[in-house]
């Protein structure tokens, strides 16, 4: 038998020694290791990232490192965490096929994934920021969520293999606590690794941590994101967690994955939309952005009528898991009972996604992770001002979502924060 090499981190110099006979690699770029071509292009939070150019092709090499790469290695994190990627990734690849980087390879034990090169394409976010209008991402995106989210939840799966599956996945502990830290409580208080752009928010940050109401919806959200384990989530789904070109729109890193609530995935995803809308002040340098802005807008309201749609479909034609069952309703000729417990489904995901956007917009501004939308304001008062109208979008919503009923009223709110002149 043999024995299994201790961890080591790649580096641009020895990747090529340390992965020229692995099999699926070489498949895919060629065998003369003298030919390929290696940089690290790893700009997240956490792992590492290589693109392996050779002389057949090329592809991804992505490894996670025994601690958080943004803070260094005074956060430790275990490596398991690329384990729980690779599985998301599979099942993500299985309920919604195409929407996920194909996988070529995986080891455990050097805690590393080799995937498919996703070329032409960027990362949405930074499409955001440049202005660019992707005609696809809204339907790409609805659609990934909403057969990701319904085929991963009892609503369609086996009783016993969604059991199995919460099991895998509750080992997913540590990056659980960072987001159940980063997002729901350190926000709200002096944490040690929050930041903020200051003296501008010094006021309203203040104000924020003060503000009852809202800590008290932060705390309700927190314990629904830990109690609530209907489905496998992405757990981070972002426009930093998606590649795109015109034509195609990928979804990665789901290193964050695991069971909790429906409408967290799509209340993520949805705040930064609204973020990227309140930027664009911040990057009017060749001219206003008064069309992207309603293009931001656009898209959050085609996003939640794509996945409203597809779910609905999904519950009509999928739904044969254990939750609602159709003996109950549509066997018994009650299609309007199976339809009004969609209705009180999609209402709750509805009321919840508000929620986890709102605190979401918060964290990414007053945390430790922020936005790039924001953070490529060179301007501090600028970059304060488009801040300080997210942050106060981001309060009405989570606070005020039991009255808030559609999305075109929360565009409205939008809209009019956008058009304040101050702090």
């Amino acid at each position: 038998m043999t024995a299994k090499l201790p961890f080591e981190a790649l580096s641009v110099e020895t990747l090529a020694a340390r992965l020229g006979a692995n099999e699926a690699l070489c498949s895919h770029i060629g065998k003369d290791t003298a030919r390929w071509k290696v940089r690290e292009v790893g700009d997240g939070n956490l792992n590492l990232v290589f693109i392996v150019e050779g002389a057949t092709g090329a592809a991804v090499v992505k490894q996670a490192l025994p601690y958080v790469r943004l803070v260094g290695d005074s956060w430790p994190l275990p490596l398991k965490r690329s384990f729980f990627e690779y599985h998301a990734l599979t099942r993500q690849q299985a309920r919604a096929p195409g929407s996920v980087p194909a996988i070529h390879h995986f080891d455990e034990g050097q805690a590393l994934i080799i995937m498919e090169y996703l070329s032409p394409h960027i990362i949405l976010r930074r499409a955001l920021i440049e202005g660019r209008q992707l005609p696809k991402i809204a339907r790409d995106i609805g659609l990934f969520m909403a057969r990701t989210l319904f085929r991963g939840s009892d609503l369609h799966m086996a009783a016993k293999d969604r059991k199995a599956d919460l099991a895998l996945f509750a080992d997913n502990v540590e990056l659980c606590d960072i987001t159940e830290n980063l997002v729901f409580s350190d926000p709200y208080f002096d944490a040690k690794m929050n930041r903020h752009t200051s003296p501008q928010l010094d006021r309203i940050v203040a104000e924020l941590r003060a503000d009852r109401d809202l800590k008290v919806e932060a705390q309700r959200l927190k314990h629904i994101f830990a109690a609530n384990a209907e489905t496998l989530l992405h757990g981070d789904l972002h426009s930093g967690s998606i590649m795109v070109t015109d034509t195609e729109t990928r979804m990665i890193d789901p290193e964050f994955a695991f069971y909790g609530p429906i409408a967290f995935d799509v209340g993520m995803l949805l705040a930064n939309f609204w973020m990227a809308f309140f930027s664009q002040r911040g990057h009017e340098q060749n001219g206003k952005r008064d069309t992207m802005r309603v293009y931001l807008l656009d898209v959050t309201v085609e996003t939640w009528s794509v996945f409203r749609t597809e779910f609905s479909h999904l519950w009509r034609t999928e739904r044969t898991g254990m939750l609602y069952q159709k003996s109950l309703f549509e066997d018994q000729g009650d299609r309007l009972g199976a339809e009004q417990a969609l209705d009180h489904m999609l209402h709750q995901v509805w009321t919840d996604m508000l929620g986890f956007a709102g605190v979401e917009v918060h964290r990414r501004i007053l945390g430790l992770a922020h936005n790039a939308d924001f953070e490529t304001i060179a301007d501090e008062d600028l970059r304060a001002t488009c801040e300080a109208k997210a942050l106060k979008f981001g309060r009405h919503i989570a606070v005020n979502r039991r009255q808030i009923h559609s999305i075109d009223e929360v565009n409205k709110l939008a809209a009019v924060i956008e058009r304040e002149n101050r702090i």
